[in-house]
Parts: structure tokens; C-alpha cells; sequence
């Protein structure tokens, strides 16, 4: 490996373990206040987290926002466990063979997860869309569940490479028996 990647890849594996913890606070954030909102203060609903305002949604009905809070937090640590993940391809890929079945692995997982991040997003959006045509008030929700799109097209990207990896581990297991 060239002396330029390894500092570059440095960066990004601590870049990875920033996110990751970022991601770890922010649900476990989420499901303190919500905690908090459910059973100490009612009020606690007005700014769950980071501005986020269920509080119209929490009026309306405690299990909607139950259902809506419980969602919005999955889908924060499923995208922790994402970068978990990562961090574990970083710990386990190594450079002389790049290609082995633990790294095609943890890519092809990272890309179905993506996929079920945004298959969640979107499902959360139209419950989300369908409450507030009952009346209930959003706001700012797509920073907290995202619209989906983009982690579907994450998980095609990242499935794509997955499929790549496992092609060149047949290839790296063919040169290797012909050697």
C-alpha cells in the first residue's frame, strides 16, 4: 500500500469512530428523552431532541407518538450500527488480500441495512404524512428520518460493491491456486 493511504485511511477510520459515537448519542439521546416525556415530563415532548417538536403529535395520541418516536430512534442506531460496521471493515480488511469473506460480508450486510434504513424512512414519512392530515403538526422531521431515497440509493451503491467483492474473491482464490 502507497505511504499516502495509510494516513488517509487513518483519518477515515477515526472519521468513522466520530460518526459512530455521534450516531450512539443521538439515539440513545432520543430514547432517554423520550423516556423522560413519556413518564417524568409531559412537556419534555416540545423538544425531544435537538428541536424537535412532538409535542402536538404527543396531544394527539400517546401510542402514535410512541410508534413515531420508537421509529425515528431504530432508524438512529440501525445507521450507528452502519458505521459499526465500517469500523469493523477497517479493523478486519487487510491490504495485501483485500478480498476475503469477512469484508464481503460486513459490505453486503452494510448494504441491506442501508436498505432497510430507507424502506423504514419511507414507511415513517407516509405515517407521518398520513398523521399530520389528521391534524397533527411536524416539524422538521426529515432531519430526524430522513426521506429514504437516499439510503436506497446507498444500498444499491453498497450492494453493487458487495457483488464486486465477492468476484474479486474468486478471482484473488483462482490466482492464488494457480501460483
Amino acid at each position: 500500500m502507497k505511504s499516502k493511504t495509510k494516513p488517509i485511511l487513518r483519518i477515515l477510520h477515526i472519521v468513522s469512530w466520530i460518526i459512530f459515537i455521534g450516531l450512539c448519542v443521538r439515539a440513545g439521546a432520543i430514547l432517554y428523552s423520550f423516556f423522560v416525556s413519556l413518564f417524568l415530563n409531559t412537556g419534555g415532548a416540545k423538544n425531544l431532541y435537538a428541536g424537535l417538536n412532538l409535542s402536538s403529535l404527543f396531544m394527539y395520541d400517546r401510542v402514535q407518538y410512541c410508534i413515531v418516536v420508537s421509529l425515528i430512534a431504530f432508524i438512529s442506531a440501525l445507521k450507528a450500527y452502519v458505521f459499526y460496521l465500517v469500523i469493523k471493515i477497517f479493523l478486519k480488511i487487510n491490504f495485501v488480500h483485500p478480498f476475503s469473506d469477512t469484508v464481503a460480508t460486513l459490505v453486503s450486510r452494510i448494504g441491506y441495512i442501508a436498505l432497510f434504513i430507507g424502506i423504514l424512512s419511507i414507511i415513517g414519512m407516509s405515517y407521518c404524512e398520513w398523521l399530520g392530515r389528521k391534524g397533527v403538526d411536524f416539524t422538521d422531521l426529515h432531519q430526524f428520518m430522513g426521506a429514504g431515497v437516499e439510503h436506497l440509493l446507498f444500498a444499491g451503491v453498497i450492494v453493487f460493491i458487495s457483488q464486486l467483492f465477492k468476484r474479486g474473491i474468486e478471482i484473488q482464490s483462482e490466482n492464488e491456486l494457480t501460483v
